[in-house]
């Protein structure tokens, strides 16, 4: 049977493979199978993150005819998953579920519809032409950085309304998830509601999220300062105020051994124009707590 190699078949694939393993040893051991060579894949740096190294990957495959082959055979595998062994036993196992479902039947659906297409030996025969020819680069399904930005900005005429705060929750994880973090969205504790949580270096801090016109008040530290005291010992809290905070609110959360980091629009910014991690930005803004006792570091001091 012959494959069209193209852009939207990419793609899928990528997306596919990216929600389908969590863990890296799991995705080493299923391009092992798909025969992505060893080489390839013992250049996969500890440093480098998933998405990174499946960016990487899929360029390369897509240079030789083998390597398209080898993609071809990775949306056939990816596509026949009936169950998904490495998304069990998380927090988020049944949102990560959901979501590989949803990927791998998007992809099941597209080459069932090619298979059908690819009828003549005259139409496969143009069909490996095509994919000789053809020129592509990932088009990433899953959000990028643009589409975050472009997201965000769409947002902020809905700033200080109840759905606006909602689509902006929605959008912080999405972020979180974009730059995979181990996160969870928001639930409820003990009567409390909580923002969400993320686990950064063995620490797990809850999140509190303000879309709000105003600035963010000592109010607003000493709810969130409640909900932290309340969990382990080894549990932070980071909020997120979009219109950043009054030096009260900045007082109240800082002090010996805070519990508490700030983080505000600029530092998102910081992210979204790529000059640092986000991962990088919060432990950044945590040696600063450490070192100081003040909870905010602002985006501008960050070189300091």
């Amino acid at each position: 049977m012959a494959a069209k190699i193209t852009p939207h078949l990419i793609s899928l694939a990528y997306d596919a493979a990216l929600k389908s393993f969590w863990r890296k040893n799991a995705l080493k051991k299923f391009l092992r199978e798909c025969h992505v060579s060893e080489a390839h894949i013992s250049t996969w740096a500890n440093e480098e993150s998933k998405r990174d190294f499946l960016d990487r990957t899929f360029n390369s495959l897509q240079r030789s005819d083998r390597g398209k082959a080898v993609i071809y055979q990775l949306a056939v595998f990816l596509a026949d998953q009936t169950s998904f062994p490495d998304l069990l036993n998380w927090e988020d196992s049944t949102t990560k579920l959901t979501d590989a479902k949803v990927s791998v039947n998007e992809l099941k659906k597209y080459l069932s519809k090619q298979n059908e297409e690819i009828k003549s030996e005259q139409e496969k025969e143009a069909a490996k032409i095509r994919a000789r020819d053809e020129k592509t680069k990932v088009q990433r399904a899953l959000t990028d950085k643009t589409k975050l930005d472009e997201r965000l900005k769409l947002l902020h005429p809905h700033i200080g309304t109840q759905k606006g705060g909602y689509d902006f929750q929605d959008w912080f994880f999405d972020l979180l998830d974009f730059a995979e973090i181990t996160n969870r969205r928001p639930y409820v504790s003990n009567g409390r509601q909580i923002d969400g949580s993320l686990t950064l270096e063995g620490t797990t801090y809850l999140v509190e999220l303000k879309f709000t016109a105003s600035q963010s008040g000592s109010t607003d530290i000493d709810s969130l300062k409640a909900k932290v005291e309340s969990k382990a010992d080894n549990t932070m809290g980071i909020m997120l105020s979009i219109s950043g905070y009054s030096s009260v609110a900045i007082t109240e959360a800082s002090g010996r051994r805070t519990p508490i980091l700030l983080i505000d629009a600029p530092h998102i910014y910081l992210y979204l124009i790529g000059s640092m991690k986000f991962d990088e930005i919060l432990m950044r803004i945590r040696r600063h707590a450490s070192q100081t006792g003040e909870s905010y570091l602002p985006a501008n001091n960050f070189s300091g």
